[in-house]
């Protein structure tokens, strides 16, 4: 999606509809999660990055993981109960979401598939709003009730 203020719109009235308070904020360009996180003003494990995650079916889900984690591909695959998952190339995630990879967020995606979240996602945290050079702050407990997202063990440090 192109226009970043209707997909921010589509965040917006996706948030009303499930009764989540959320601030969009604009914000520069970022050439890493961490140069993200300066800009913000947060720290890099408050960035929940939103993964699109593909199941061998062709169906997705989502995966919420802070910024200083990374999946752990096993976890998440017992949890989801499958043995395969892969992360789909940039043109399949804008077609099971309608946002560019960097933007994606389970609001307002063109399909509300499952989401899964990393039990260590706690407090205010940021995540992609629909559209480059935005980012939409939203309480956790509150982000992982209105998605009735599955939260678990599904992440590791990186490295």
């Amino acid at each position: 999606m192109s226009d970043p203020d209707a997909a921010t719109a589509r965040v917006r009235s996706a948030a009303s509809d499930l009764g989540l308070d959320i601030e969009i904020r604009e914000r520069p360009e970022a050439g890493s999660l961490h140069e993200a996180a300066g800009l913000l003003g947060i720290e890099p494990q408050k960035i929940v990055k939103t993964l699109v995650v593909k199941r061998s079916d062709d169906t997705y889900l989502f995966a919420l993981i802070p910024g200083d984690r990374q999946i752990a591909w096993a976890k998440l695959r017992a949890v989801v109960g499958v043995n395969k998952l892969q992360l789909p190339d940039p043109e399949r995630a804008l077609a099971a979401t309608g946002y560019e990879r960097g933007t994606i967020v389970p609001l307002g995606s063109s399909t509300a598939w499952p989401v899964y979240a990393d039990e260590t996602i706690s407090g205010r945290v940021a995540l992609g709003a629909g559209a480059h050079g935005y980012s939409l702050f939203a309480d956790s407990d509150a982000l992982l009730a209105a998605l009735a997202a599955t939260v678990a063990d599904i992440s590791q440090p990186i490295g």
